[in-house]
């Protein structure tokens, strides 16, 4: 999933390259607001579960994700957004250690929420860096099944609860004919029940 990213992204810029390399960036369109969608691989670990466990080394999950945003550009320097992100639903098989008859078992995570932010951006002719810091408003529900808890079998954690993380991130796009713009992003969230948690999105936006 990741490499297909990559690809799509070096493939725009490429063509932005050829199209568009003398073209210096629009100035007649250096405010205003603007739509986005972005698809993304979300990663998360664990190392403990809720304190009931240990586990045997660290639970790396990929999972696609999907974001949709609403923004206001204040000028091309500033910019506001509101995001709507699922981070989908990662799960994954473990081998806990302990006592007391716990041993493998299996997770899920579910997770999607609101987050807004504040971007900084960079342009350079039609290319554009950028860097972003807010804050991620989540539901999260988290699922433990162990596979042999003493004499029975069955779940032994089921939660769902709010919270907020703090959200952060860099990234580098293209803009085409004004209006366009593409981008890869790397963001990190900063999760209290999740570890090592972060996106790498390929966003596309129009501006109005």
């Amino acid at each position: 999933m990741f490499s297909r990213i990559l690809r799509s992204t070096a493939l725009l810029v490429t063509l932005s390259i050829f199209g568009l390399a003398q073209r210096a960036i629009a100035e007649e369109n250096p405010s205003g607001p603007y739509l986005s969608a972005g698809y993304g691989q979300f990663n998360a670990s664990v190392d403990d579960i809720e304190d009931i466990v240990d586990v045997v080394g660290d639970l790396d999950s990929d999972e696609d994700a999907y974001k949709f945003a609403f923004g206001w550009r204040f000028n091309p320097y500033i910019s506001a957004e509101l995001d709507y992100i699922d981070l989908g639903t990662p799960r994954a098989n473990f081998e806990a250690s302990g006592s007391g008859g716990i041993d493998d078992g299996a997770y899920e995570v579910d997770l999607s929420g609101v987050g807004g932010y504040i971007i900084g951006t960079l342009p350079i002719t039609i290319f554009e860096l950028s860097a972003k810091l807010g804050y991620y408003f989540h539901d999260i529900s988290l699922d433990v099944d162990f596979d042999n808890v003493g004499s029975g079998n069955g779940d032994v954690l089921d939660s769902d609860q709010s919270g907020e993380a703090l959200a952060y991130g860099v990234g580098a796009g293209v803009t085409f004919i004004d209006h366009i713009n593409v981008n890869l992003e790397y963001e990190v969230f900063d999760i209290d029940e999740l570890d090592d948690v972060y996106t790498v999105w390929l966003n596309a936006a129009w501006r109005f």
